[in-house]
């Protein structure tokens, strides 16, 4: 089967939602007559029936995989997981929630197939978590500069997107601003938010709010200062520098033109110029580090 489209569809705790994802794929495809598109079940340790449904449901069909993880990893672990088992030249990832369309998923194929690399959509209708949602968005887009209306919704890219972009535990949330730090081109449409069909949503808790900032702020230093990490530790180092010269400077005048002597002012000077050159010294170390990783992928 040559397929263009692979349809990634992470699964925790969802054997209630499988028959409908199956029966909506199956109804979209016969609707536009397409048989280029494969659906990819990655069921991500699950402790219900989700990875036998969906095995059911998979049985003598080329256009439906169904990946098992043996412990819950995250979605973004599912994601790759599902990449390293797909075809398609494009790949949408659809949560097995049912909360988008297929319809949807092939706006974003069309807008792809006109030059763009990342398609973003941006929620239309009744969404419970708006606020904690409009928070994330407006600060992805102030720290990343990308003018992306919703960070994680329904989205669709070409297969080197996700080849290239480094993504770590819980980082599929922040696929849209590393794509655009890897200058990607990205562009958004409108999809609309369904409510679930069956099941409770797996992201809730106020913990996941304080740890989808903490991701955030990591997400952009490691982005920032991977690629020039003299930048970072050079600047810091500098600076503990300039500091020791001066309150050395101001502990010789202490010394012998006022007749003080602060031995703790000695001690501190010190530490701060031999942190300097360590930290500058750390620089130059992660640059090399950064140099020969380079031009060892070359």
């Amino acid at each position: 089967m040559n397929v263009k489209v692979s349809v990634i569809s992470p699964a925790y705790n969802e054997e209630e939602n499988i028959p409908y994802l199956v029966e909506e794929f199956d109804k979209f495809k016969n609707l536009y007559n397409i048989d280029d598109w494969e659906l990819i079940i990655v069921d991500d340790g699950s402790i219900d029936k989700t990875y036998l449904v969906s095995i059911e449901y998979a049985k003598d069909r080329r256009d439906i995989k169904v990946i098992r993880l043996i412990y819950n990893k995250g979605k973004t672990h599912a994601i790759k997981e599902g990449l390293k088992y797909s075809s398609g030249k494009i790949i949408i990832i659809f949560d097995a929630d049912l909360q988008f369309s297929f319809e949807d998923c092939l706006n974003i194929v069309k807008k792809i197939e006109e030059g763009w690399d990342l398609v973003a959509g941006y929620k239309v209708g009744k969404y419970e978590k708006k606020l904690v949602s409009y928070i994330y968005n407006f600060l992805a887009r102030v720290f990343f500069g990308v003018k992306v209306r919703d960070m994680n919704a329904l989205k669709g890219m070409r297969r080197e997107v996700l080849e290239i972009i480094p993504l770590l535990k819980e980082w599929h949330r922040y696929i849209i601003p590393i794509a655009h730090h890897y200058k990607f081109k990205i562009t958004e449409i409108p999809v609309k938010l369904y409510p679930r069909r069956a099941g409770q949503s797996k992201y809730r808790g106020k913990l996941r709010i304080l740890v989808g900032l903490f991701d955030l702020l990591s997400v952009k230093f490691l982005l920032t200062f991977k690629e020039k990490p003299l930048l970072l530790f050079g600047t810091i180092g500098f600076l503990f520098l300039f500091l020791g010269i001066i309150i050395g400077i101001v502990a010789v005048i202490l010394r012998f033109y006022f007749d003080m002597g602060y031995r703790p002012l000695v001690y501190l000077v010190i530490l701060l110029i031999l942190s300097g050159l360590l930290l500058i010294s750390m620089g130059f170390i992660a640059e090399l580090l950064v140099y020969y990783e380079e031009n060892r992928r070359k």
